[in-house]
C-alpha cells in the first residue's frame, strides 16, 4: 500500500485580486505569482479552507497531495521524486483550462535559522523551475483531476530538480492555470521541505563519530470524559467520540499501532510511552461496560478492553512516563495556591501501575503541559518529591543547545531538566507560526491530522548537517493527530537515521535516571505567551472553593472498621474530579472546564446529602418549657461523621448549643436538643448539621414546634406578682390592726371625769 502524504497537505492560493478585471493584469504567461505565499504543508494534512483569512480574492484550484515517494533521499534511493494527488476546480462558475504543475525548489538551508524559519512560513522556491507538466486541459467547476508527477533529482533535464549536494531543500509544487476572462497566473501551491542526506550517484553525508542521541516522547493522552467510575457497567462517561477513537483507525488506535511498530523495528529502547493515567482509568472502566451520560449504554466495551490488552503487552518492562492526572495545568494549580492538587496531579504512576500491572512509571518525573514551569511550580514539585522534569528549550534560559541541564535554585534541590528540541516537535505541530499546536488537537470526529514531513527534514539536519553528540528529544503533540502511515513515516525515518549510524538511541528512563548528574547549569524560564495560555484563575478559583469545601468533609470523617470503607475511598473520586477541571485539555475553552468543575461540585453534593436531618411527619410538641426538641439524624455513608447540630434561634425560643456528635455508618441516631421555651404557641425551627468547621451537610429541615408550657420568664413574672400581692395584703391588714390598736378606751361613767379647760380661758 502507498504510504500517505503529509509533506504536502491540501490549501488552496489566492488569485490575484483584480485578476478577472482585464486580461492586461493578469501574470505573466510562464507562472506568474500571486500577492501572497503558499501554504506550508505543516499545516494541514487535508484541506480544510478554501481562502486564506481576512482576503476577499476568489479561491480557483484546491491542490491535494497523496504521496510524496520518497520522504527523506538516503543512499541507494532512485534518483527521481514522486508526487500524486489531485487537482479541484473550486470556483462558482469559472472554467480553467491550460492547468499544469511543476516542482520548484530553492537553494538549500544550511543553519539552524534558515531551517527554523521554513518551519514557521515557506522560503523562495524558485531558485531551480523546470519545465510545467499538462494535467488537464480545462476543468468546470467542482470537477477534479488526479496528477501523478515524476521529476528526477539530478541532471539537466526539464523538469529536473538539479540537486548536487546534500542539504535541505525547499521545494514548491505550483499550479498554473487560466480562469475565464482571466489570464495565466499561479492559482495553487504548496510548500514543504525535503532533505536529501545522499545524492543519487554522488555524494553523501558521513555519519559522525559521535551521533547524536534521540529520545522520542510518545504521547497517549485525551481530554477527560469520565464522569464517575463504579461496578462494571454502571461507570458513566460524557460522551462516547473515546469509542471511535480506540477503535480501528481511531487517533488513539494509530499512536498504539505505530508505537507497536516502534517496539517491533528496534526502537523499544529510545521510544517512552507518556500516558495519561486518567485516560487508563477511563478505558479501564469502558472495558467494563459503561453509560454514556443521557445516551444509555457505551458502545466502545470491546475496542477498549482489545485496546488495554494491547497497550499492557506492548509497554511490559518498558520505559513509560506518567504525565500530570488529567494532564492537569500545574503552573495554574500552583498559582492558586492549590498544592493538594498539585501532589495528587503528580501522583499518577500509582494508577499506571494498577492499570498496567507489569508497568513501573518513572518515578518524580514529570513533563509539564508546553514543557515550561513557573518557579514556584518548580518548588511546589520538589517539594513533592520530583526529581526530573521534561522542558521545552524555551522552558529553560542560560544554556544554549539541546543538552540536559540542571537546575539550580536556593528554594529547591538540583533538579535535572531534559530538553525538548523544539525545532523537531514544533514541525510535528505544525510549525511555531502562532497556531499554538491547534492543529495537532484532536476534534470529535478527529479530522485534522498533522504533517510530519517537514519535522522529518528538521531531524535530518540534526542528525547528519549539525555537529555530532547532541541530544534530540523528540515531543509530539499532547494529543498529536495523524495518520498511522505518517507516524510510521516518522519512526521509518527514525530507523533509518539509527542504522546509518547518524542517530544513536537513548531512553528517557537512563538520563533521568540520577547515575549522572548534568554538569551544565540552567535557568528557569517561564515565557509570557504560557502564561497567556494558563487555565484562567476564574476556574481555578471555583476549583479551590469546591475543594475547600470537600476537606473539611474529608476531615469529619472516622473509619467505622477494618470491613468498612475508608474515608479517602469516598472522596478520592471526587478530588479526581475537580481535577480534572483544570485539565490543560480546556485552555482556551472556559465554558468546558466550567462543565467538567461541575461533575465534581454535583459529586460533593452528593456526599453532603448522605448526612441529614429527617423531617418529622407531624408538629413536635413540647409538654413544658425545657423539653428538649427530638432530632433524627441519618447517615448514608460507609463511615462515621462528627457533625454539629445547629438550631436558628427564634422570638419564643432558644436553642442551647451541643456539643460535636458522631453519626454511626449507614445509620441513624436520635439526639434531643435541649431548648428554652419562653412562652406558649407554635413555631417554626429551621436545623442544620454541619461538619465541626462549619461546612453545611444535607438540607436545611423546618420543625414545627408547639408548646402549651409556660416559659421560664413567665413563671417568674408570676410568681413575682403572686409575691408582691401577698406583700400588699400583709402590709394593709398590718396597718388596719395597728389602726385599730391605737384607739382611745372610754370609761362607762364618765360623769366624774372633769373635762379639761381650754387654755384660753
Amino acid at each position: 500500500m502507498k504510504r500517505l502524504l503529509s509533506a504536502l497537505a491540501a490549501a488552496g492560493v489566492l488569485v490575484m485580486s483584480g485578476a478577472l478585471a482585464a486580461p492586461a493584469a493578469a501574470a505573466p504567461t510562464d507562472g506568474g505569482r500571486l500577492p501572497v505565499k503558499p501554504a506550508p504543508a505543516t499545516q494541514v494534512w487535508a484541506t480544510r479552507q478554501l481562502s486564506q483569512p481576512g482576503s476577499s480574492s476568489p479561491v480557483w484550484l484546491r491542490m491535494e497531495v497523496d504521496q510524496l515517494i520518497p520522504r527523506v533521499i538516503t543512499a541507494g534511493m532512485p534518483n527521481s521524486v514522486r508526487v500524486t494527488g489531485k487537482i479541484t476546480n473550486v470556483s462558482v462558475d469559472r472554467k480553467i483550462t491550460e492547468i499544469d504543475l511543476r516542482l520548484e525548489r530553492g537553494k538549500p538551508l544550511t543553519a539552524e535559522d534558515e531551517v527554523r524559519g521554513a518551519l514557521r512560513e515557506p522560503v523562495p522556491s524558485e531558485l531551480i523551475q523546470p519545465q510545467f507538466t499538462p494535467i488537464s486541459e480545462s476543468l468546470d467547476p467542482g470537477q477534479t483531476q488526479a496528477f501523478d508527477l515524476t521529476v528526477p533529482l539530478t541532471g539537466d533535464g526539464p523538469t529536473s530538480l538539479q540537486i548536487a549536494q546534500p542539504g535541505i531543500y525547499p521545494i514548491l509544487a505550483n499550479v498554473n492555470g487560466k480562469p475565464d476572462y482571466g489570464g495565466r497566473a499561479r492559482l495553487a501551491a504548496l510548500s514543504t521541505l525535503l532533505p536529501v542526506m545522499s545524492v543519487p550517484g554522488g555524494e553523501g553525508v558521513s555519519a559522525p563519530p559521535n551521533p547524536a542521541n534521540i529520545t522520542v516522547l510518545w504521547p497517549l493522552v485525551d481530554r477527560p470524559r469520565l464522569v464517575s467510575t463504579a461496578p462494571a457497567g454502571e461507570s458513566v462517561l460524557t460522551d462516547d467520540d473515546l469509542a471511535g477513537s480506540l477503535a480501528l483507525g481511531g487517533r488513539l488506535h494509530s499512536l498504539l499501532k505505530a508505537y507497536e511498530f516502534a517496539v517491533t523495528s528496534g526502537l523499544a529502547s529510545s521510544v517512552c510511552v507518556a500516558v495519561d493515567p486518567d485516560l487508563l482509568r477511563t478505558v479501564e472502566a469502558m472495558s467494563e461496560g459503561y453509560q454514556v451520560q443521557g445516551a444509555g449504554p457505551g458502545r466502545g466495551k470491546n475496542e477498549a478492553k482489545l485496546w488495554l490488552d494491547q497497550i499492557r503487552r506492548l509497554t511490559a518492562g518498558r520505559c513509560v512516563l506518567a504525565v500530570p492526572y488529567a494532564d492537569a495545568d500545574l503552573v495554574a494549580l500552583a498559582r492558586a495556591k492549590l498544592v493538594d492538587l498539585e501532589a495528587l496531579a503528580v501522583k499518577g504512576a500509582s494508577v499506571v501501575q494498577q492499570v498496567l500491572p507489569s508497568v513501573q512509571a518513572l518515578p518524580g518525573v514529570v513533563w509539564p503541559e508546553d514543557g515550561v514551569l513557573d518557579q514556584q511550580t518548580l518548588t511546589d514539585l520538589t517539594a513533592q518529591g520530583v526529581r526530573a522534569v521534561v522542558l521545552d528549550q524555551s522552558g529553560v534560559a542560560n544554556a544554549p543547545g539541546t543538552q540536559p541541564v540542571r537546575l539550580e535554585s536556593a528554594d529547591t534541590p538540583p533538579v535535572t531538566a531534559v530538553r525538548i528540541d523544539s525545532m523537531v516537535s514544533d514541525a510535528l505541530r505544525g510549525g511555531t507560526d502562532g497556531s499554538g499546536g491547534l492543529t495537532g488537537v484532536s476534534t470529535p470526529t478527529e479530522s485534522k491530522p498533522v504533517s510530519v514531513q517537514n519535522a522529518l527534514a528538521a531531524l535530518a539536519f540534526r542528525a547528519g548537517f549539525q555537529g555530532a553528540g547532541q541530544s534530540v528529544v523528540i515531543a509530539p503533540p499532547r494529543r498529536w493527530n495523524a495518520p498511522v502511515g505518517e507516524m510510521q513515516v516518522f519512526l521509518e525515518t527514525v530507523k533509518t537515521l539509527v542504522g546509518g549510524g547518524f542517530l544513536a538511541p537513548v531512553g528517557l528512563d537512563a538520563m533521568v535516571s540520577g547515575a549522572s548528574v548534568p554538569e551544565t547549569v540552567g535557568a528557569l524560564a517561564y515565557p509570557v505567551e504560557a502564561g497567556g495560555r494558563e487555565v484562567p484563575p476564574a476556574v481555578t478559583a471555583a476549583v479551590g472553593a469546591s475543594w475547600t469545601t470537600l476537606q473539611a468533609m474529608f476531615e469529619s470523617m472516622v473509619q467505622e472498621d477494618s470491613t468498612s470503607s475508608k474515608p479517602a475511598d469516598l472522596v478520592d473520586p471526587v478530588r479526581l474530579e475537580l481535577l480534572r477541571g483544570v485539565s490543560s485539555a480546556w485552555r482556551g475553552n472556559e465554558a468546558a472546564a466550567r462543565g467538567s468543575i461541575a461533575i465534581g461540585e454535583d459529586g460533593i453534593a452528593q456526599l453532603q446529602g448522605q448526612v441529614t436531618v429527617v423531617e418529622p411527619n407531624s408538629p413536635i410538641l413540647l409538654g413544658s418549657g425545657d423539653s428538649p426538641i427530638p432530632v433524627t439524624i441519618k447517615n448514608r455513608l460507609d463511615v462515621r461523621i462528627s457533625v454539629l447540630i445547629v438550631v436558628d434561634d427564634k422570638p419564643g425560643i432558644k436553642a442551647n448549643q451541643l456539643s460535636q456528635l458522631i453519626l454511626p455508618a449507614r445509620g441513624d441516631l436520635l439526639v434531643r436538643v435541649p431548648v428554652e421555651v419562653l412562652r406558649s404557641g407554635r413555631f417554626s425551627v429551621n436545623v442544620q448539621l454541619t461538619t465541626p468547621t462549619g461546612v453545611a451537610l444535607g438540607d436545611s429541615v423546618r420543625l414545627e414546634v408547639s408548646s402549651s408550657a409556660y416559659g421560664t420568664i413567665t413563671i417568674v413574672i408570676t410568681a413575682t406578682a403572686a409575691a408582691a400581692l401577698v406583700l400588699l395584703s400583709a402590709r394593709r391588714i398590718y396597718r388596719r390592726v395597728r389602726a385599730s390598736r391605737a384607739k382611745v378606751e372610754v370609761p362607762e361613767d364618765a360623769s366624774s371625769v372633769t373635762p379639761e379647760k381650754s387654755s384660753a380661758s
